[in-house]
């Protein structure tokens, strides 16, 4: 009989008080040191250079004579926007450095090619999945776990698929293809599936629960995510740096994005290879031991996390009441102030995800992390956190605040024009004033903040082509050094004309988050799963519609302030050709095959890709069921064993709960005379019910035979 899971080792995973803490609960940890404060010094001090340096630029363009209050405020508004992107400006200039002068935090073993290492400790790659297609997750598990298995390590490593699918049908093909890559690779001691009635707190009550039922067996956790690909150099370098570095709660890799169709995706993943080395590296100078925690391709030390890391529910109401949404920083914040270090490893490379084929998938994805973010406006006042902690969380916040402040800014550059062209200036402020106060800006001073502010703006994308251009970077990989110029102006453009879309979308999710206003979680589109047209069309057209109303709107007062407005106007106006356009399979393959957008992994693939691209071809060659599940669970003798014996054991409720879905579920498959009137009846929350209840297979059974008796 097939046994989906290990022998439990239950543990308390206590959730960590917020708002009491002694400091004496922390582990010793050693201080920073100068080197931390000579580099977090310069992060700062050169922020706030370039802000005051430029925020003075934009007082004097706006007081030539003095202040009107529309200026004033549009200077309030500039002040914090050029802030955001100086912080991040020269954060790259650092990782830059760090790049060409590497004076690395953590030392992480190296592997000759072909070989491995002793590891002494073990390790549980965790892979979580909702409603996922289970081929491409099955693909990905069963390539690495080859991988490892051919460096000879497979011992010290174990896999767990923590299924929280709410699909019926999603839910039997995960069992039948676990059945299945056990068959394929004979990792019965090594290979686990576990499915979750109750998926209570997303993705972090997920986690809990392995480390709650089986995290004792395990020294370490690789948290995945269902897109997640990591070569087995790179599990065992992480897993080897945790061994050699007993401070270390967590070690973060810098994931690259893969397996991009559409030309959306080859954007992102153009941008992920040629300007993320530069921030990762930034990241890992200034964090060094207080770093943070992305959710995935990370390995965290398992009794660290029990001991640290359990999320309350925050009390009150949404958007900052209930579970933790956005559980990862809060995690990491929590683990640093137990006393446990957060690093960020990003020279291991071969650590891979995927990204949403389309804007609209972006966007959906990024309304969910709008709402986690914006809850953490409640967990800032934790007692206890590290400055750097609190400061992860500040910009993770103001990542989305960034948008409404920027359009409000445009909304007042748009009033000051109108000021100018419709109402008569005041020249004589007071009664004793001599001479007119003219409402005049500087144009020239006007020109070079403008100037600063794009340079600014995309300095990490220039230090990111820099350092691809160099001959030890090998630009070959991209296609070329005239190549990489090529697509640094074609992702530079797109992601201009894209970004106005974009700062409405956050804009949106902001306001909704504030408002309480639940997006839920929703199954993300995969691979090349194309958004439909109609879709686009239906997301976009209020955009358009804004952007023409602006253009025409502008044009009125002035085509002085149209080209002004130009750059929001065209990418508003052009929403659903460009969504469509970055949807589109045809159009990212048809600049694959001009040798643009390339990426390394593109041009030369690491084999684990090769690989687990091989194998989700073959698996997707079965196709889907298309039977209802509950006619297959009550006609497949074969599933049904299967399925009953990885049916989790029904949770002990204390007294006067009541299932009340399976009640309702009972009850009208009681009422049902014929299985197709049952599978009519039930809801699909309830056929989740059933296929989860023994007695209610039972009965599905009976209803089968019944039928086939009568025949």
């Amino acid at each position: 009989m097939l046994t989906p899971l290990p022998p439990e080792t239950p543990a308390e995973m206590p959730a960590q008080p917020l708002w009491r803490w002694d400091k004496s609960a922390a582990r010793p940890s050693a201080p920073p040191g100068m080197r931390a404060l000579v580099r977090r010094s310069a992060l700062i001090s050169l922020t706030l250079i370039l802000a005051v340096w430029a925020s003075y630029g934009m007082y004097q363009v706006m007081s030539v004579n003095s202040l009107t209050s529309l200026q004033v405020l549009i200077l309030i508004l500039f002040v914090p926007n050029f802030t955001w992107i100086a912080f991040w400006f020269v954060s790259a200039i650092l990782g830059c450095i760090q790049l060409l002068r590497p004076q690395p935090v953590l030392r992480v073993p190296k592997l000759a090619p072909g070989t491995s290492m002793i590891l002494s400790k073990r390790t549980a790659l965790l892979v979580p999945t909702y409603n996922e297609p289970p081929h491409r997750i099955y693909a990905n598990v069963q390539a690495m776990y080859e991988a490892l298995q051919e460096m000879g390590a497979l011992r010290s490593f174990d896999f767990f698929i923590l299924s929280d699918t709410t699909d019926a049908a999603i839910w039997l093909e995960e069992e039948e293809g676990f059945r299945d890559l056990r068959a394929r690779t004979g990792g019965e001691a090594n290979l686990f599936y576990r499915h979750r009635p109750e998926n209570i707190a997303r993705k972090s009550g997920n986690i809990e629960d392995f480390c709650r039922r089986w995290g004792l067996n395990y020294d370490h956790m690789i948290v995945l995510d269902a897109d997640s690909l990591m070569t087995a150099e790179a599990i065992i370098r992480l897993a080897a740096t945790m061994e050699i570095h007993p401070e270390a709660g967590v070690i973060q890799s810098a994931p690259q994005l893969i397996n991009g169709g559409t030309l959306f995706a080859r954007l992102q993943q153009f941008a992920s290879h040629a300007y993320g080395p530069v921030v990762a590296a930034g990241l890992a100078y200034w964090h060094m031991g207080d770093g943070n925690y992305w959710g995935h391709n990370a390995i965290i030390r398992t009794r660290a996390f029990l001991e640290s890391a359990g999320l309350p529910a925050l009390p009150g109401r949404a958007p900052f009441g209930g579970h933790i949404l956005s559980h990862d920083f809060v995690e990491a914040a929590l683990m640093r102030r137990k006393g446990w270090k957060v690093y960020m490893a990003e020279e291991i490379g071969g650590s891979y995800e995927e990204s949403p084929p389309s804007l609209i998938d972006y966007a959906g994805r990024d309304r969910r992390w709008c709402q986690g973010n914006m809850q953490h406006m409640a967990v800032l006042p934790v007692r206890g956190l590290h400055w750097l902690s609190r400061m992860h969380l500040g910009l993770g916040i103001y990542g989305y605040l960034a948008s409404p402040i920027w359009l409000t800014f445009l909304l007042v550059g748009v009033l000051l024009t109108l000021q100018a062209f419709y109402i008569r200036p005041e020249y004589f402020t007071s009664e004793f004033q001599i001479f007119p106060a003219w409402p005049v800006i500087n144009p020239q001073l006007a020109a070079w903040l403008y100037g600063i502010t794009m340079a600014v703006l995309l300095g990490p994308k220039i230090l990111g082509a820099m350092l691809l251009m160099r001959r030890r970077a090998n630009p070959a990989g991209f296609g070329g050094r005239w190549r990489i110029l090529i697509g640094l102006f074609l992702e530079t453009l797109l992601s201009s004309l894209t970004a106005p879309v974009m700062m409405l979308i956050q804009t949106s999710a902001v306001f909704g988050s504030l408002a309480g206003r639940d997006i839920g979680w929703r199954t993300q589109r995969r691979g090349d799963d194309r958004a439909p047209l109609r879709e686009i069309i239906q997301r976009h057209s209020g955009h358009t519609f804004l952007g023409v109303a602006l253009g025409v709107s502008s044009y009125a007062v002035s085509p002085l302030l149209l080209a002004w407005m130009s750059p929001v106007v065209l990418g508003l106006v052009l929403a659903i050709p460009l969504s469509a356009m970055g949807a589109s399979y045809r159009y990212g393959q048809g600049l694959a095959r001009a040798g643009l957008l390339l990426t390394p992994e593109e041009s030369c693939p690491h084999p684990i890709i090769i690989r687990s691209r091989k194998i989700m071809e073959e698996l997707s060659l079965k196709g889907a069921p298309t039977d209802d599940p509950l006619k297959r669970i009550a006609t497949d003798a074969d599933l049904r064993a299967l399925h009953l014996a990885m049916l989790p054991a029904p949770r002990a409720r204390v007294k006067g709960e009541v299932n009340t879905d399976l009640v309702v579920a009972m009850a009208k498959l009681q009422q049902a005379d014929t299985l197709q009137e049952a599978i009519r009846f039930l809801s699909a929350r309830e056929k989740l019910t059933v296929l989860g209840s023994k007695e209610g297979i039972d009965r599905l059974v009976r209803l089968a035979q019944a039928r086939h008796a009568a025949q």
